[in-house]
Order: structure tokens, then sequence, then C-alpha cells
């Protein structure tokens, strides 16, 4: 095994340890300054297969930095994206325990389910043909990293900072998605006020990104899988005890509840 493999597959296991013992570890580039963006992907994709050797299974991508605020905010120019796997989706309305999470908040979201497969460059037409059904959805983010604190590449190689998603009723992709009103509501208040339209200025180009992003790892977007677009607004905050309700102009709700 050569040098770089080696130090791929370390970080890998430092990342995997802190979520499985939900104890925060020290930004990856503080100890491996060299770490570059080809190389974070190479460290989620590692950490991923630990996870699917524990029998998990890969259900779809995550999209980030999805809005120009947080693009400029990161002092990047493209987006960043993360997997999706089976123990990470969370039974709507089930109370899930804060315990398995360090510091978690709650974004909203779009989520597609693809009925065919997608990769590298698509256009607009395409990406919409290849789904079959929409949802509101609700992203977990949680980074492994002390103070929520990273780089691009630590927040690449810990998987997108995804920790785990629920998703509300399936509906028709056929209905208007570019301006959604997206209210999250906290205990009945609401915390962040948005649009579909933050994702991109229409979250259907947040699956033809997630298409040419995910090819640039040799990765299709499989038949099956669900892609989420993006956060349409800034992340909350999630606390045990909290019941987190998104409302969405057409396509419904979805909501969850944070345990002990």
């Amino acid at each position: 095994m050569d040098s770089k493999r080696h130090q791929t597959l370390q970080m890998a296991d430092i990342l995997d340890k802190a979520m499985l013992n939900s104890q925060a570890t020290p930004q990856l580039s503080l100890d491996y300054p060299e770490i570059g963006l080809k190389q974070a992907y190479q460290v989620q994709a590692a950490g991923i297969e630990k996870r699917m050797n524990r029998s998990e299974k890969l259900l779809g991508i995550k999209m980030g930095f999805t809005s120009r605020a947080k693009m400029l905010q990161m002092g990047v120019d493209d987006l960043i994206w993360g997997r999706l796997t089976s123990t990470m989706q969370l039974v709507e309305g089930d109370r899930v325990s804060m315990q398995r999470f360090i510091h978690p908040r709650i974004e909203p979201e779009i989520a597609f389910r693809l009925n065919k497969t997608l990769k590298g460059k698509v256009s607009l037409l395409e990406a919409m043909d290849a789904v079959e059904a929409i949802a509101p959805a609700l992203e977990i983010i949680d980074s492994r990293y002390a103070n929520f604190k990273f780089s691009l590449a630590d927040v690449v190689a810990d998987n997108s900072s995804s920790s785990g998603f629920v998703l509300g009723q399936w509906c028709s992709p056929k209905q208007d998605i570019s301006n959604q009103a997206m209210v999250m509501e906290i205990n009945g208040k609401p915390v962040q006020i948005g649009s579909s339209s933050a994702i991109l200025g229409n979250p259907w180009r947040s699956l033809v990104e997630a298409a040419r992003l995910a090819a640039e790892s040799d990765i299709c977007l499989e038949a099956g899988w669900i892609v989420l677009a993006g956060a349409a607004t800034a992340a909350h905050p999630l606390c045990t005890g909290d019941h987190v309700c998104l409302h969405t102009s057409s396509m419904g709700q979805v909501h969850l509840h944070a345990g002990e």
C-alpha cells in the first residue's frame, strides 16, 4: 500500500471513530495540511466503505453549498456532495436519539427519487426525465470536527457533514418546484423561512450538477437513488425535545422529533 493510500485510510478511520463515538475530533487539515479536495473525496469514499462493510446500504447522495451565499462564505466556486446511507434515513415522525450526534443542525431540503441512471454532463430535461417522484425533506448535518470548524477539504472528507435525513410523502415531479415557499418550524415557531429558488435558482439544476460531480469520482446516479438537492435556508441548531416541521407550498410537509 502506498503512503498516500495509507494516509487516506488513517483519516477515514479518525472520522469513522468520531462518528461511532459521537465525539468531536480536531480538523484533519491541522495534522494533514497537504490534504486537497481530491484526497478528501477519497477519504469520504473510504469512510463510506467502512460503513457498508458494517451492512449499511448506499441510498443516494446529498448536495452541499448550493447557495451563492454559502459558496462565498466558504470561499469556493463549486458545489460539494456526500453520500446517503441506510442508517442515515430516519422514519418520519419517529423520535431520533440526539446521542448519535455531536452538534446537530437541521436544514429544509427537496428530495428527488430517480427511476433512470444519470452520469456526467446531462441536460436539465434529461435530469427531469430521470425523476419519478419528489418530496419535502429535512437533513441533519453534524460535523465531526470540534467547534463545527473546518476547511473545504475537511468537510468533504467528513461526508460533507451529512448525518441523517427524513423524507415526507413522495409526490408527482410535474409540479413547479422552482419557487416553493419553505417554512421550517421548531416547536411551532418559524425559525427559517425561504424559497426553493435559493437552491441554485432552481432545485432541478442541483440534480444536473449532482450527475456531473459524482461522475468526477466515476460514480453514476443510479435508478432508485435519492438525491437531496441542497438547503433552501441556513441550518438551525437541533436540540433534545425539539419537534421540527417543514411546510412547503404544494409538496406537503415533513417532520421529526429530537429525542434523548
